[in-house]
């Protein structure tokens, strides 16, 4: 387990893991405020993600309020597909790299909608499982 409650290291809106991709080592650990955190942080470290580490990005609360054009072609550029949709209280979890090929087979977006959210005002929880290769790219 890299991040959780239980160790009091996740918040509301991104959650980010940064994996060494050919030793599987956590290298890195980080929660940004989406809602009401200032995002020059997060450009600052999608900016700073090397070309061996894995990324991988659970959100909580919410991702999206915050995103801008800039943060959205990071995550892009890392792979995702969803990205450019993420909005208020959305569910995502994604795993990327930079200098990917293609897109990440990695990644389940739920889009938050009031007629379809599984529980009051919130969709329904995401779960991403796989074998990753060491190398993504």
């Amino acid at each position: 387990m890299i991040m959780s409650s239980v160790k009091n290291n996740v918040g509301r809106g991104l959650n980010i893991a940064l994996v060494n991709g050919s030793t599987g080592m956590v290298l890195k650990k980080e929660y940004f405020d989406m809602y009401s955190g200032d995002p020059t942080s997060l450009v600052k470290f999608l900016k700073a993600i090397l070309e061996d580490e894995l990324v991988l990005v659970a959100s909580y609360d919410d991702p999206g309020t915050k995103m801008n054009d800039e943060i959205r072609k990071l995550f892009s550029n890392l792979g995702s597909s969803y990205a450019n949709q993420l909005g208020f209280r959305d569910s995502w979890v994604f795993l990327g790299a930079r200098g990917i090929k293609s897109k990440s087979p990695f990644e389940q977006y739920l889009k938050n909608n009031p007629n379809t959210n599984k529980y009051e005002g919130w969709p329904e929880l995401l779960e991403l499982e796989g074998c990753v290769p060491r190398k993504v790219f």
